[in-house]
């Protein structure tokens, strides 16, 4: 009898979820289409509990010098331990590399296109762009490959959700911005996009373009709820791309890229980067594995980390 009450407690639970969310637009239809896939899935009453991050709020510093990407998901988290939210919606590159205790990553959804784009009202392409250019980015690692492919741009930083960004772009403040195709795609926004940046140019971040779903641990009811969202494809990859991240103390202060692919023969390939931040010294490396477990995918990131650390990446981690 006990057991039957314990399950009869946990299905009266799940007929309502609550989404924990930041209230940017972008944030905001990310939660609202796990809530969408949730209750097509499950038939369940699903709400959204919109909060603001201090990432949100403090904009005229960079993220690396007010804490780093944990700014991003602090405020959800603390709405999960205390049973306010069932669940969190995240962009992954935004969560950090290592979980705080008590936490787990539950479900990562299909990726959409990883890559970067180009924004510009001037110019189609960065190869046309003029010397002393304004290029404008929140993030170190494409400041970084700018700086390196580009050297006559000047590349400048730029806070803000997507909505602002673009704002800032528009009121003249940049030439340009590169900003996630991705987010620019979910907003209907796919217009603005002047060039898509292939990975050869600008290898993405880890876990971009990917929606994960994290809970508090011990909630298998929400587990299982929210498992049917789970893409195994992505999962491997964005794993092989935070693993490799993890080893090498990846933050938003280093300039460093993973991208992992589903190759035709189902092969794992994964390609990752580490700079400096004026992008003057640039190392990267590409493995690749047959094994798609987990473990498989955990081990390759684990490989083309130590593959980095030959080359010398120690002495850019160390800056």
């Amino acid at each position: 009898m006990p057991a039957q009450g314990a399950t009869g407690e946990r299905q009266d639970r799940l007929r309502r979820l609550v989404i924990a969310t930041r209230e940017s637009r972008l944030a905001l239809w990310q939660a609202r289409h796990v809530q969408q896939r949730l209750i097509d899935a499950h038939g369940a009453e699903v709400e959204l509990l919109g909060m603001t991050t201090k990432g949100d709020r403090v904009l005229d510093r960079a993220l690396a010098e007010i804490g780093g990407k944990g700014l991003f998901t602090k405020e959800l988290e603390l709405a999960l331990l205390d049973r306010r939210a069932d669940l969190a919606v995240h962009s992954l590159k935004d969560v950090p590399m290592l979980l705080e205790d008590g936490f787990e990553l539950a479900a990562v959804l299909a990726r959409e296109d990883p890559r970067d784009a180009l924004v510009s009202p001037r110019c189609a392409s960065l190869e046309e762009m003029p010397r002393g250019a304004r290029v404008g980015t929140s993030s170190v690692r494409r400041a970084a490959i700018l700086r390196s492919r580009f050297p006559d741009l000047e590349v400048l930083p730029l806070r803000g959700n997507l909505d602002t960004r673009l704002a800032k772009l528009d009121r003249g403040e940049y030439d340009a911005v590169v900003l996630a195709a991705s987010g620019l795609k979910r907003l209907g926004l796919a217009d603005r996009i002047r060039a898509i940046l292939p990975p050869s140019l600008s290898l993405p971040a880890p876990g971009q373009g990917a929606l994960g779903i994290e809970i508090r641990a011990g909630r298998d009811d929400v587990l299982a709820a929210v498992g049917v969202l789970d893409d195994e494809r992505t999962r491997l990859e964005v794993t092989a791309e935070r693993s490799l991240s993890r080893r090498l103390g990846g933050s938003c202060r280093i300039p460093l890229a993973a991208y992992c692919t589903t190759e035709a023969d189902s092969s794992l390939l994964l390609r990752a980067m580490v700079a400096s931040e004026d992008g003057r010294d640039v190392l990267s490396t590409e493995v690749s594995t047959r094994d798609r477990s987990m473990p498989g995918a955990e081990a390759l990131g684990a490989e083309a980390a130590q593959a980095l650390r030959r080359d010398g990446a120690d002495r850019l981690l160390a800056v």
